[in-house]
């Protein structure tokens, strides 16, 4: 499947949703197409550059996203909130004229669901403390607390990591590895 791809210095995860700003004619031309032809685009964490620049490098496990909400913002810009569905890999990429990237792309297996287990009992508590900030309120996402993939992608998100740690988490297909990860990226903070 061929699907562009947007470089950003985030990462969603299937369920987790983000909200965005477009004010490049490429991503607005990418809307455009994206929303006549009911189809998503992937994101994908950025390697090196930035997020407006045309030299971009990217990594090559990604989310494929669908737009669920868009609205002009007082600002003037677009903003358009999107909604995570599938992990991908980007088998290969390339970049138009107009600076947009494109990938083909495989879809990952999609993970198990998992119940958590007894050592992670403080993670949904965390998550749920997360939830209550009016920001991620606004984005009207559901969580099973009691589901390991959830809670680890959620966290994944909203946790203020490193993003190289976030793109590992990302990649890992186990929920319950990814939950070992997070417990040990907390405590790592905790004792920062």
């Amino acid at each position: 499947m061929k699907a562009p791809v947007f470089p950003l210095n985030s990462v969603v995860l299937p369920g987790g949703r983000i909200p965005l700003q477009l004010f490049e004619p490429r991503y607005i031309d990418m809307l455009s197409r994206c929303m006549k032809e009911d189809k998503g685009f992937v994101i994908s964490l950025l390697r090196n550059g930035n997020e407006a620049g045309r030299t971009a490098s990217f990594y090559e496990t990604g989310t494929y996203v669908r737009i669920v909400d868009f609205k002009k913002l007082d600002n003037g810009l677009l903003g358009i909130t999107v909604e995570g569905d599938s992990k991908v890999s980007i088998t290969d990429f390339w970049q138009q004229d107009d600076g947009l990237h494109l990938g083909e792309m495989e879809f990952l297996p999609a993970e198990s669901r998992a119940d958590i287990p007894t050592v992670f009992h403080e993670l949904p508590s965390v998550l749920r403390a997360l939830f209550r900030h009016p920001v991620i309120e606004e984005l009207g996402m559901s969580v099973d607390y009691e589901d390991a993939r959830d809670v680890s992608w959620r966290l994944t998100e909203l946790l203020p990591l490193d993003k190289q740690d976030k793109q590992q988490l990302l990649e890992m297909q186990d929920p319950l590895a990814r939950l070992a990860r997070l417990q040990e990226l907390l405590d790592a903070l905790d004792e920062g």
